[in-house]
């Protein structure tokens, strides 16, 4: 018999919502390839530009809607990635927030079968950061923002409604997005192609995580019954601004766009946590292996300091196809026939 860690085979067919952030459409091109014509996901109906195979266009709010996927597929397993997390949409709206993340995820489990395995993505922005961060399970949450405060209620509703499920702390995931516009990379790259200046914040602190990464172990926990809390999060801290150096500097442009700046010179809305990062050991011992790696995986692309970024050594340092390949993906888990597998080394 297999142990707890090993990968099996999730009840089929799986249904992924919320496909238009980085983390549902991730999963979604991953599980698509491990098995064709057995996952579906679901993207917002007025997202439009997101089409293709297995996609369905279905709002989370929408009961009836979603009623009719159900009885349509009739999903085993489901991976709960949909959800507003634009933080200041939230704050100006938070009506619209409670329908999406709570009120939606109460229509989810209305059409669950009590069979089905449910996998929910929540954040490490439960927390306020007001400490200095390796957050556990157990800390009690303290949310600055509407956003948290919907995704501390969805954990709530779940423990009530559904014990048997797996809760997912998760950070900033660092993947390709559907649009380009979607993550944290690609807003700050965004800013730097068009020759723009890009602000980061020098002391909220989180946990990136790899969407390779982040695949495995959403694969691990659909295939086994762990339920309840756990963290998801990257073993790496990094600032805001510290994300920023190392997209700045890996796709070779100009340092000279990049400006940091501590949370108490930002405007109050949205407002803004602190050090949220999370400690994923609980995880980490669960599954017995340690799947979740450093984001960037090499030592060599971590910020020093706060000029680390403008040290090009007289010549350009990176590229933005170099950028793909380091830190859109995990180049530690990228195929072997893919070209840039071995050109992992970044000149220093």
């Amino acid at each position: 018999m297999p142990n707890r860690t090993s990968f099996v085979t999730p009840r089929l067919p799986l249904l992924i919502t919320g496909i238009a952030g980085v983390a549902g459409y991730n999963a979604f091109r991953y599980f698509r390839e491990r098995f064709p014509g057995e996952v579906i996901g679901t993207r917002r109906v007025d997202n439009w530009p997101l089409s293709g195979e297995g996609i369905v266009p279905c709002d989370i709010h929408d009961r009836d809607g979603l009623r009719r996927l159900f009885e349509r597929y009739r999903f085993q397993s489901v991976v709960h990635a949909e959800g507003t997390c634009r933080l200041k949409h939230c704050e100006y709206d938070p009506d619209m927030a409670w329908q999406i993340n709570v009120d939606g995820l109460r229509n989810l489990l209305d059409n669950l079968s009590a069979r089905a395995r449910l996998i929910h993505l929540s954040v490490d922005l439960v927390f306020s950061g007001s400490g200095s961060g390796g957050h556990r399970e157990g800390d009690p949450t303290d949310p600055v923002t509407v956003y948290g405060q919907t995704m501390v209620e969805t954990e709530r509703v779940l423990a009530r409604r559904r014990p048997d499920s797996c809760i997912l702390r998760i950070s900033l995931p660092m993947g390709i997005s559907f649009n380009g516009h979607a993550g944290a990379i690609d807003w700050i790259q965004s800013r730097f192609r068009k020759q723009k200046p890009a602000t980061l914040f020098l002391d909220e602190v989180r946990s990136p995580t790899y969407t390779d990464c982040m695949n495995l172990v959403i694969d691990r926990m659909l295939g086994n019954s762990l339920n309840g809390i756990y963290h998801a999060g990257g073993p790496r801290a990094l600032s805001l601004f510290q994300i920023a150096q190392i997209v700045n500097r890996v796709g070779g442009y100009d340092p000279a766009h990049l400006r940091g700046c501590p949370r108490a010179e930002a405007g109050p809305v949205p407002p803004r946590a602190g050090n949220v990062t999370m400690d994923s050991s609980k995880l980490r011992d669960a599954l017995g292996e340690q799947l979740l790696d450093p984001w960037p995986l090499q030592d060599l692309l971590f910020p020093t300091d706060a000029d680390w970024h403008r040290v090009r050594d007289g010549e350009p340092f990176g590229s933005p196809e170099l950028l793909e390949r380091v830190l859109y993906r995990n180049p530690r888990r990228a195929s072997r026939n893919d070209p840039g597998r071995d050109q992992l080394l970044v000149r220093r």
